[in-house]
């Protein structure tokens, strides 16, 4: 399943490496879901006579949306939805299907690279998807807790979805959603490293935000939607661990983090001042044993991060290690954006404006309200 909003630069190869795939007995649904570009034209020019492809087109209604339009069609045990952007190997769909014999398994991740490495920031980008998000799949497939399987390449069991009350539009991270849902219901959720899958990252600073701010707004939402499991023994390690992983090390730990950069730098000005001996500056003391202190734990954690880097680039099967060069220099710049992502989504969530697949819609006109009527949860708009 194949959904598609404007992505005629990479739809044509997108749906040909899923034909390349050695999986027999393939059907690949995709749905073009209102693009404006020339993504239509190519999906029927190339594919309207292969008898393996069916292109649906249908006004712009959201990847939700289009995805439970797959669905439908979908006349098969197990669905794979790979986003439109995204090349897959040739054995992806098989290692991912394989899990399935196991009949408690509902849905499988599989290991998702960035593909486009050609700029900084891309490679950037490559660094964290090894790093973090699929370092955090291997941990969390131990305990059966993964809250992501990703649209760029997933497998689920229908019938784990609709169990769960199928794709929906709550969220604007449908996957995450889906995922927390299925794995409420008691289905085990896995993850295949061998299952891999090139994704295209954003290549400008501005592109990126958007994307993440987007993934955290949509995190943010699966969390409030699904808060009712956290600490209660009847959904395991996912109200034990897998959220209050997201709660903490998501939405607290990165709100703080720019107050303790700016304390470290406080205290580093604070004994440069002192060395200077500005007499027209107020009494400053700082001692060197403060800053020693300061700086022991700055590079402890800097080497822990590294660590965890070189660690994770070693359970990666033909990686490219020269991606570990700049992993310092990423950890400064790179987390600064991370902050703006972060203290917006958090700003929207707040006022409640209505995010949509592309970023935060435009302010809706004012509508009165009836007195002591509840506040409205944000809205969710498509493509």
């Amino acid at each position: 399943m194949i959904p598609a909003h404007n992505e005629e630069s990479v739809i044509v190869q997108t749906v040909n490496s899923v034909l390349l795939c050695d999986y027999p007995d393939l059907h690949i649904v995709v749905v073009n879901d209102g693009s404006t570009d020339k993504t239509a034209e190519l999906l029927d020019a190339h594919f309207s006579r292969e008898p393996r492809v069916r292109v649906i087109h249908q006004v712009n209604r959201g990847k939700a949306a289009a995805l439970s339009v797959a669905m439908s069609l979908a006349e098969t045990e197990i669905v794979v939805t790979i986003d439109a952007d995204t090349e897959i190997e040739p054995d992806a769909i098989r290692k991912l299907v394989r899990h399935f014999a196991d009949p408690t398994v509902g849905a499988v991740a599989g290991n998702v690279k960035v593909g486009n490495r050609s700029r900084w920031l891309t490679r950037w980008q490559a660094l964290e998807y090894i790093t973090s998000q699929n370092m955090e799949k291997r941990a969390f497939d131990l305990l059966n807790c993964i809250t992501v399987v990703p649209g760029a390449l997933g497998a689920w069991r229908k019938q784990a979805i609709e169990a769960a009350g199928g794709i929906t539009a709550d969220t604007v991270a449908e996957d995450a959603d889906l995922t927390i849902a299925i794995r409420r219901v008691g289905w085990r959720i896995g993850y295949d490293e061998e299952a891999v899958a090139w994704t295209e990252a954003p290549e400008t600073p501005g592109q990126l935000i958007r994307q993440r701010f987007r993934w955290t707004f949509g995190t943010l939402q699966s969390f409030w939607k699904h808060s009712s499991t956290l600490f209660r023994w009847k959904y395991g390690t996912l109200g034990w661990v897998a959220l209050p992983n997201i709660f903490v090390f998501q939405l607290v730990l990165p709100l703080i983090s720019p107050l303790i950069d700016l304390l470290f730098l406080w205290s580093v000005g604070l004994w440069a001042l002192e060395k200077l001996q500005l007499s027209w500056l107020p009494t400053i003391h700082a001692t060197t044993g403060d800053l020693m202190r300061s700086v022991f734990f700055f590079i402890g954690f800097l080497l822990i991060d590294v660590l965890t880097c070189v660690l994770a680039f070693a359970l990666e099967r033909k990686e490219d290690w020269t991606l570990l060069v700049p992993v310092l220099l990423q950890r400064f710049y790179y987390r600064q954006l991370m902050y703006v992502v972060l203290f917006r989504s958090v700003k929207e969530a707040v006022r409640g404006r209505p995010v949509g697949w592309r970023g935060v819609e435009p302010e809706p006109p004012l509508r009165p309200q009836a007195p002591n009527a509840p506040p409205k949860p944000a809205a969710v708009a498509g493509n």
